[in-house]
């Protein structure tokens, strides 16, 4: 039975196109030679940062975040940013009478658009104020309590394979994967499999092609554990 659904933060809840590319110009390359270069470094299983220093060796990203404050410049993203099937999931899995939480690796300031935002959700928490980061299992066990239920009553929706779905699996959370963003189409399959040494899309319990799918999902799933 499914009583918590949470969901990562980035292609999962916001669409981050416009804030890679803002990354691109902050580094002065064409965006399209910037998403390449980020697309190769998923493929290679490579850190998404090191998307940055391919450009500009030594670059530093909470540094470099704080020069773009300072500029005026800041990370920012709002209603439009919003994959369009995130507020119609999110209130109708509530109106099942789930928990529902958004978790994601993502700063302070990050959260408090997201709060802005006003989203239907019941915890809203991020790695820099909880004090970890995926894809350290310390911040599932963190999302467990906030969730308040067993680690196999809880469904973790997210696009990453490596970040998302393999530590919640450790733990006996459920999981569900989002096919959108570049890890969503770059990392799956043999790609998947090779980097990551096992097929960890086979072992969640939905495979989404949108979030409009997850509310049947789980009433089905809930009916079925019921009946």
């Amino acid at each position: 039975m499914i009583r918590a659904v949470f969901f990562d933060v980035g292609e999962v809840l916001v669409n981050e196109t416009r804030e890679y590319g803002t990354w691109a110009d902050w580094l002065g390359v064409p965006r399209q030679t910037f998403s390449a270069v980020f697309g190769a470094v998923i493929a290679q299983g490579r850190d998404y940062r090191e998307t940055f220093g391919e450009f500009r060796p030594g670059f530093d990203l909470t540094v470099e975040r704080e020069r773009r404050t300072e500029a005026g410049r800041p990370e920012w993203f709002g209603e439009d940013d919003l994959y369009a099937d995130v507020r119609s999931c999110l209130s109708q899995l509530r109106s099942q009478g789930l928990v529902v939480g958004i978790a994601g690796n993502q700063t302070l300031r990050a959260e408090g658009i997201l709060r802005e935002l006003d989203l239907p959700c019941d915890v809203l928490g991020t790695s820099d104020s909880w004090d970890a980061e995926k894809p350290d299992v310390a911040f599932f066990e963190r999302l467990v309590v906030e969730a308040g239920v067993a680690a196999g009553e809880i469904l973790y929706v997210g696009d990453r394979l490596d970040n998302d779905i393999r530590p919640a699996l450790t733990l006996g959370i459920e999981t569900a994967v989002l096919r959108r963003g570049p890890w969503g189409h770059i990392l799956r399959g043999e790609t998947a499999a090779r980097i990551l040494g096992e097929d960890y899309e086979a072992q969640c319990l939905f495979q989404l092609d949108s979030l409009a799918e997850l509310p049947d999902h789980v009433a089905k799933h809930n009916a079925a554990a019921a009946g």
